[in-house]
């Protein structure tokens, strides 16, 4: 009998997690897709949002905290601008990000291998910002590294919120049955977030017994938040990359 494959958990949001599923499958691996965040487009934009809109031309700093930031803030910026307005300072905190915004022509600051809030916050240009104004473009709720750094900086700093973020409705037992059922020996976390929804996600008894399950995260931040919890195996990626998290398995 063939020896059956090793089984890779992916948890990145529906629709985000095809090319680490392919990447996985040419390496060897079996992956399976089960996201622990639910992403959501706003509803409707609440008049203070839509005056940060369209005072977008007044900010010298816009910074994009994620790729779904990028997806998400555009489907609402394309709306007050078709042509985007000149001057401004485009960041990006991670490598797909930054590659979104370069599609769209920009060019984009980021802060190379440390992609996160701190490593944003080292680039050059945010140095000094006293004075200036900076929109983050971000989902509801989420860090507020970035904010409470550049407000001590000096900077005027705005949030534009343009989608949710929840845990995934699963039935009670459901994900633990599928870690047991699929014989999943590592699962790849993308964020903090996800980390915290899939100890939501399983009872305290299947906390327990998947608590040498191998975990890849993608920061010394949520490898500290799984061992706090309770898991052994726990390998950090240099971040949440595709080629990071494949390095790390």
């Amino acid at each position: 009998m063939a020896t059956e494959l090793p089984a890779v958990l992916v948890t990145r949001p529906s629709g985000q997690g095809d090319s680490l599923k392919g990447r996985l499958r040419q390496l060897g691996y079996r992956p399976l897709h089960q996201p622990m965040l639910e992403l959501t487009a706003l509803e409707e934009v609440s008049p203070q949002q839509r005056q940060l809109l369209l005072d977008l031309d007044l900010y010298e700093h816009v910074i994009f905290i994620s790729a779904n930031a990028v997806r998400f803030g555009f489907s609402l910026i394309d709306d007050y601008w078709p042509q985007l307005p000149a001057g401004l300072g485009w960041y990006a905190i991670g490598g797909i990000t930054a590659g979104l915004l370069a599609e769209r022509g920009l060019d984009v600051i980021e802060p190379g291998a440390e992609m996160s809030s701190e490593g944003l916050l080292a680039v050059e240009s945010l140095q000094d910002v006293a004075g200036a104004r900076v929109l983050i473009v971000k989902g509801q709720g989420g860090r507020d590294t970035l904010r409470r750094e550049l407000d001590a900086r000096g900077a005027r700093v705005d949030e534009l919120a343009c989608y949710t973020r929840r845990c995934p409705v699963l039935p009670a037992g459901e994900l633990g049955e599928l870690l047991s059922r699929e014989q999943i020996e590592t699962v790849l976390i993308s964020s903090g977030e996800g980390l915290q929804n899939m100890l939501t996600l399983l009872s305290e008894e299947e906390s327990t017994k998947f608590r040498d399950i191998r975990l890849v995260v993608p920061s010394p931040r949520v490898e500290k938040q799984a061992r706090e919890a309770g898991f052994t195996q726990v390998k950090t990626a240099a971040n949440a990359s595709d080629e990071a998290m494949l390095a790390a398995l």
